[in-house]
């Protein structure tokens, strides 16, 4: 990805594997699927690490306050079988998008170099992509913190 995505630009397009939710097992689902709607893809790096659950549990705690002002959809690399214990765990409402390849997390630019106890490794950068009805960009929420990102989400949308 060749520049930074911003409030404004056109959401790229995706496919990929839906589990959970309305999905169930899984569902193949485009962006394209929601036109006209408005779509929040919150990407994350792992299931079940404490951070992430933090995430997506505190986002399940205030679903009510979310659920139909957007179609929600979790995104990162792992299985689909990862994600579905991650959902039935934690009983999540939402459904999460499969992107073993990495080509969503690319796509939207956060597939960036990490550093942890001097190490640097490639993983998902924890961004929240608000796509508005006509397809751009409403809200783009970067390194996002755990314990933040509802009160963040609740004033983008």
């Amino acid at each position: 990805m060749s520049k930074e995505l911003t409030a404004g630009d056109k959401a790229p397009a995706f496919s990929a594997m839906a589990v959970g939710g309305k999905f169930g097992d899984g569902a193949q689902v485009s962006l394209a699927d929601f036109a006209g709607q408005t779509v929040v893809l919150y990407f994350y790096p792992k299931d079940d690490t404490p951070g992430c659950t933090t995430q997506a549990c505190a986002l399940r705690d205030a679903w009510v306050e979310f659920d139909g002002k957007a179609v929600f959809f979790g995104v990162s690399p792992d299985s689909a079988k990862k994600h579905a214990k991650f959902i039935a765990k934690h009983s999540l409402p939402f459904p999460l998008l499969v992107d073993e390849e990495k080509i969503i997390v690319g796509d939207y630019g956060v597939w960036v170099q990490k550093s942890m106890y001097g190490m640097k490794y490639m993983g998902t950068e924890r961004s929240t992509f608000v796509i508005g009805s006509d397809g751009n960009l409403k809200a783009v929420l970067r390194k996002v913190k755990p314990a933040e990102h509802v009160a963040l989400l609740k004033a983008a949308l």
